[in-house]
C-alpha cells in the first residue's frame, strides 16, 4: 500500500514509518520538524518539509504524490501533545490539532484518498477514576485543552466520514514509551515531559531528579497510574489498522493499551532496578487525571492485536537508546 504519514519524523511516527518500509510499503512523510528529527525518518521514505496547518504546502505534497500513484492511506500523527503546555496555550493546540487535521482532510478529499488512521489519546476520557479500565464506549469528558482538541478532531473525522464516505481508524493511545529494538529510534526532545525518559535520564545523571507530581492521589501508593505501552506495539497496531481499512472498508475506534496500570513510583522502581533513579515529590500539575488504564480487548478482537512488551522491556529499551545516544 501507499501511505502518506504526517508527523512521520516524530517519536511514534518515525517508528511506524520504519515498520511500514520494512513491510515493503511505499511511504511518504510530511513533517515541519518543529519537534521531529529528520534523521529518524527512514531513508527509503520520501520526505517533505511541510506544515499541516498550511494548506498550500500540504496540497502540493498531495498533488506530487498522487501524480505517480494513488495514496491508499493517510496516517496522521502531526499534533501538539503536552498536557501542561496545552493548559497555557489552548489556542495553539486547537490550531495545530484541529485546524491542521481539517486541512489534511480537505486535501484527502481533493485527492480522492478514502482512508485515514488517526493518532488520538486516552486524554479524551478525562478523569474517570470510578470507571477503570476504560472502554471505547465510556463517555469522553476531557479535562485539558490537549484532550479536548483531540476529541474535537475525532468528531471532525466522524462527520467527514458521514458526509464524504471516508473510512477511519481512530486509535486512542495510552502512554507510549520505549525505543526501537535496534536503538536507532527513540524519543528525543529539547524539553522532556514523559515519565519514562525523564526517569531514565535521571538515572543516567542527565537530570537532577525525576519529579513526582503529587503523592496524595486516590491511588494505592498516592501517585498517578498510567497504562504504559511500548512504541513498537503501537506501531504494529497502525499497520494492522491500515490493512483493515483497505480490506474491510469499515471504520474503527480503538483503545491501544496493555490493561496494566503502573504508578509513577512503580515506573521509577523499574528504572531503579537497572540504575539508581533519584526523584523528588512536587505539587500536582493542572489537567492530570489520577488513573488511566485501557480496556484494549476490542483491538484484540477486531485486529488480532496484543501488546508484546511489558514495563521492564519499555524501560530497558529507553535506557539502551539513551546509552547509545547519550540524550
Amino acid at each position: 500500500m501507499k501511505v502518506l504519514v504526517t508527523g512521520g519524523a516524530g517519536y511514534i511516527g518515525s517508528h511506524v514509518v520504519a515498520d511500514l518500509v520494512k513491510a515493503g510499503h511505499d511511504v511518504a512523510v510530511v513533517d515541519n520538524l518543529s519537534s521531529g528529527q529528520r534523521q529518524h525518518v527512514h531513508p527509503s521514505a520520501r520526505f517533505y518539509l511541510a506544515d499541516t496547518t498550511r494548506p498550500i504546502e500540504l496540497a502540493k505534497v498531495f498533488v506530487t504524490e498522487t501524480g505517480s500513484a494513488p495514496i491508499d492511506v493517510v496516517m496522521h500523527f502531526a499534533a501538539k501533545l503536552d498536557v501542561e503546555e496545552s493548559v497555557r496555550l489552548p489556542l495553539a493546540y486547537y490550531h495545530n490539532n484541529v485546524e491542521g487535521l481539517r486541512i489534511v482532510l480537505a486535501c484527502m478529499l481533493d485527492a480522492g484518498v478514502k482512508n485515514i488512521v488517526f493518532s488520538s489519546t486516552a486524554a479524551v476520557y478525562g478523569d474517570p477514576l470510578a470507571q477503570e479500565p476504560l472502554s471505547e464506549h465510556m463517555p469522553t469528558l476531557p479535562i485539558n485543552p490537549y484532550g479536548s482538541s483531540k476529541r474535537a478532531a475525532e468528531q471532525l473525522i466522524q462527520w467527514v466520514s458521514a458526509s464524504d464516505g471516508i473510512n477511519y481508524a481512530i486509535l486512542r493511545y495510552f502512554n507510549a514509551a520505549g525505543a526501537d529494538e535496534s536503538c536507532a529510534l527513540g524519543l528525543e526532545k529539547p524539553h522532556y515531559t514523559h515519565l519514562v525518559p525523564l526517569a531514565v535520564r535521571a538515572a543516567l545523571g542527565l537530570e537532577d531528579a525525576v519529579k513526582i507530581f503529587g503523592d496524595d492521589w486516590q491511588t494505592p501508593d498516592g501517585t498517578c497510574i498510567r497504562d504504559y505501552i511500548h512504541v513498537s506495539d503501537l506501531s504494529d497496531a497502525h499497520l494492522l489498522a491500515a490493512q483493515y481499512l483497505l480490506t474491510e472498508q469499515k471504520s474503527l475506534l480503538l483503545n491501544l493499551g496493555t490493561a496494566q496500570g503502573s504508578s509513577v513510583k512503580e515506573v521509577i522502581a523499574a528504572v531503579d532496578k537497572l540504575r539508581p533513579c533519584p526523584y523528588q515529590v512536587v505539587g500536582k500539575r493542572a489537567g492530570d487525571p489520577a488513573v488511566l488504564i485501557a480496556d484494549a480487548s476490542k483491538a484484540h478482537e477486531v485486529l488480532g492485536w496484543c501488546p508484546q512488551r511489558d514495563l521492564d522491556v519499555i524501560v530497558k529499551s529507553d535506557l539502551n537508546y539513551r546509552l547509545r545516544a547519550r540524550t
